[in-house]
């Protein structure tokens, strides 16, 4: 024999009720089943609802039993033929006139005791059982109703009420031994007392019916019908990677099932544990798919970890003091109190010192157990010897439970260095001497990124998800995000990343989705986004509290540059091309470095020398080997090298500024360009990841443009002047011609002192032959003194400086 089970959302409607119909008629060809069905789906919440009404006096109670009765009333329309309904319709009227009258009885007296409301609750399953029931009756007369009251006996605690299992199992029996239906349906959840008083069992009711049925009975196998395939890894509304698992012990689905996994309730596997029934969790809607087997079997060697799981609205209660340590008895009176209030307890940890105690429950029971822990320890909490009963909600549990976690050492490690990098802080930790589970305590509002980091280090094969906050999506935007969309396969393939813009923002527009942007045709989407809000981007990026998350900033703006400190503290990694934030006062510079260990958020900004040259990365690397840098030299401005090379007799300067600005080599603000204060800001920032500090102003910039044009305020007035000082211009060149010289933009510094400014470099010079766009970088050390590092590559255009910073983006998955 089969014992069958469907949920609330297996019957909520006729439509759903058609398909477990024919699951029932498909297993009974091969097996005699028991068929335990849960109240139409939402139909408890509404009878909750119309009791808490009806003692309040509410007369809108009255509204919710139309709702119901019209709720079942259709689904017995819809799957039983009009010639038979006559009589259903008046059985279903009369049960949900009885229920109205007992709410009448709640609205009269004003008050609702526990009695009351299980048996109000019970209509629910009642209903829907016997609607199910008489709708298979349309297909087969070998089918049984049975209500489960007669069978399952229990004491008088209501709500939750404590089942007399020698009892049950008697009546099961009997009754099942003399029933000859192939077919037997029942409703879940409600029970009754040996004095004939209906009860309930409380959360997850209508699985332990069934067990309870399963168990007496020595079923062949215990079936849970649901929504979803099976037990997953995670919660899949959750971790939208959540895998099924195809087995599990019956000890791993008790620790997942106490966690939060809703489909099974704990108490369901004691009753067929014993027997060694297996459970098979299958899914109503997906009958095909393989489901969750659980049983005695112990799982492969291979799966340390079997699932990730949560439960929320947890308050965490701490009792300490001097008082407690030496003394005996403290934690006795501690669970004591708790157990007079009837206060379950979820977690408990305890200090080695006994200084403390620390206990989870649930956030609706926090204040009645710490005003019932404070009167508990009144004397002493008066005496100083114990501190008033300290309690923090809205947090969350999350759990890590495997059978072969025992056998694997750093496990516990690898859980909270995971969490850590995504800075979840972890308030208390718990794992039980059968070391089947590690639990945490978190703040509530990072569940879904501490599962979803969980599940992407123990489940999906290392790969890595990164979400990126994309602002800037001009000419090296573009090139980012299309370079993003060209590499996704392989990222995902080859270095197990997976890379989703989550977030675009342009000085007008920005538009956020969680799933990711798609990059197929993102400028329209972008073009129909929200207005564009730097506080607002900040904020939504905070609050959707992604794991791995990167602010990639791709302009040239001064104020986008002093976000910068409100993502690092949120742990969010900073990317970025623009020189602003890294050249602004060195303190500023120390400080977002310093926010950058402090909130284990990398803050990487390699293009903002050399584009995509390994430049800073190559720097930093010789520090940290112990290597000094005493001097530097270097043409820095891909765009003045290109100004440079292609401005002579034939060409003028102006037109030449032109057409860098039109291939994208120069700032949108070209003054930014010849000015010289880029190059001066990369010099600088060379500079101090060699370890020196300094300051903008200490770098000499010896200006090559006329006064006239530094003085412009936009891009026409700017080259308007280049036009009306084009001698000027020419004269430079002619003298270079003179010299034998080449002309070329060069950053300096030696001895502490540094200065940018126009040079002419004769032919045997290094940079004589710098061409085009290039940038060039001498370095002198300590291990580079005769011959210096040379590091040389283009140095401007959307599509390096864009691969740059891909760069950086991968550098973090890699972290």
């Amino acid at each position: 024999m089969k014992v069958l089970k469907f949920g609330g959302t297996s019957v909520a409607n006729a439509q759903n009720i058609k398909l477990v119909l024919e699951i029932v008629k498909q297993k009974s060809q091969q097996d005699k089943i028991a068929v335990v069905v849960s109240a139409l789906s939402k139909v408890t919440d509404l009878l909750q609802a119309a009791a808490a009404k009806a003692a309040s006096n509410d007369e809108s109670f009255r509204e919710i039993v139309a709702e119901i009765e019209k709720k079942h009333l259709d689904t017995l329309k819809e799957l039983i033929p009009v010639s038979e309904q006559s009589s259903l319709l008046s059985h279903v009227k009369r049960i949900i006139n009885h229920l109205e009258t007992l709410l009448d009885g709640c609205f009269l007296l004003g008050e609702l005791s526990p009695r009351t409301a299980d048996t109000i609750l019970s209509f629910g399953e009642l209903l829907s059982s016997y609607i199910i029931a008489q709708a298979y009756q349309q297909i087969d007369n070998n089918a049984a109703y049975k209500d489960s009251r007669e069978l399952i006996k229990t004491d008088h605690n209501y709500g939750k009420a404590v089942v007399n299992l020698e009892v049950s199992n008697g009546l099961i029996q009997e009754y099942f031994t003399q029933n000859g239906a192939q077919i037997t349906i029942l409703p879940g959840f409600i029970t009754q007392t040996l004095d004939g008083i209906t009860t309930t069992l409380g959360r997850g009711g209508s699985d332990y019916t069934a067990a309870i049925i399963a168990g007496a009975l020595d079923a062949a196998q215990l079936e849970i019908w649901t929504d979803v395939n099976g037990m997953f890894t995670a919660n899949p509304k959750i971790v939208k990677q959540a895998q099924p698992i195809a087995t599990i012990s019956y000890q791993e689905a008790m620790e997942l099932s106490h966690f939060g996994a809703k489909v099974l309730y704990p108490p369901t596997i004691q009753p067929v544990l014993r027997k060694n029934i297996p459970i098979l969790i299958k899914n109503t809607f997906e009958p095909e798919a393989e489901g969750t087997l659980i049983s005695s079997q112990p799982s492969s060697k291979d799966t340390v970890v079997k699932g990730i799981s949560h439960i929320d609205h947890i308050s965490l209660l701490t009792l300490e003091g001097p008082g407690m340590i030496g003394v005996a008895g403290s934690s006795r009176r501690l669970f004591e109190v708790l157990s007079q209030e009837k206060i379950n307890v979820i977690f408990i940890t305890q200090a080695s010192s006994e200084h403390s105690i620390c206990i989870g429950i649930l956030n609706s029971d926090a204040d009645n157990a710490e005003a019932a822990i404070n009167r508990a320890f009144e004397i002493e909490i008066s005496q100083n010897k114990i501190d008033p009963c300290y309690v923090e909600k809205d947090l969350c549990i999350i759990a890590l439970v495997g059978e072969n976690m025992k056998n694997h050492q750093g496990l516990s490690g690898r859980m909270f260095s995971t969490l850590g990098k995504n800075n979840v802080n972890i308030r208390a930790i718990a794992q039980g001497a059968s070391e089947r589970n590690i639990s945490t305590v978190i703040n509530e509002r990072d569940v879904k990124k501490a599962l979803n980091t969980l599940h992407e280090n123990f489940f999906e094969e290392n790969t890595k998800q990164l979400n990126l906050f994309v602002m800037g999506v001009g000419n090296v935007g573009e090139k980012f995000i299309e370079q993003i969309h060209s590499q996704k396969k392989f990222l995902k393939d080859v270095l197990k990343i997976n890379v989703r813009v989550i977030a675009l923002s342009n000085s007008r527009k920005m538009l956020f989705d969680e799933d990711g942007i798609s990059l197929k045709d993102w400028q329209s989407s972008l073009d129909k986004g929200e207005e564009a809000i730097a506080l607002e981007f900040i904020a939504r990026a905070k609050e959707l509290n992604l794991r791995n998350s990167i602010f990639v900033d791709i302009t040239a703006n001064a104020s986008v540059s002093e976000m910068y400190e409100k993502f690092l503290k949120e742990s969010i990694a900073v990317v970025t091309c623009n020189k602003i934030a890294c050249s602004s006062a060195y303190d500023n510079y120390k400080k977002l470095k310093n926010l950058s260990r402090q909130y284990n958020a990398p803050f990487l900004f390699e293009t903002n020398v050399g584009a995509g040259l390994p430049i800073i990365d190559t720097v930093k690397n010789l520090i940290a080997s112990g290597d000094k840098v005493h001097k530097i030299q270097a043409v820095l401005s891909g765009s003045l090298n290109f100004i440079f090379n292609n401005f002579d007799e034939n060409n003028s300067f102006h037109d030449v500024v032109k057409e860098a600005g039109v291939q994208g080599f120069t700032e949108p603000d070209p003054k930014i360009d010849l000015s010289g204060i880029d190059v001066a800001r990369k010099i600088l920032i060379l500079i101090r990841e060699s370890g020196y500090e300094m300051d903008i102003d200490a770098i000499a910039n010896e200006s090559f443009l006329p006064a006239e044009c530094l003085e412009t305020t936009n891009n026409e007035d700017f080259f308007a002047s280049l036009l009306k000082h084009a001698p000027h211009f020419e004269n430079i060149y002619k003298e270079a011609l003179a010299k034998d010289s080449r002309l070329k933009y060069v950053a300096q510094f030696e001895n502490g002192k540094a200065s940018v400014g126009l040079q002419f470099i004769p032919k045997d010079h290094p940079f004589y032959n710098l061409e085009g766009k290039d940038n060039i970088v001498l370095f002198y050390t300590d291990r580079y003194v005769d011959q210096p590092l040379l590091i040389k590559g283009a140095g401007a255009g959307a599509a390096v400086t864009a691969s740059g910073i891909f760069a950086d983006v991968i550098r973090i998955g890699n972290v």
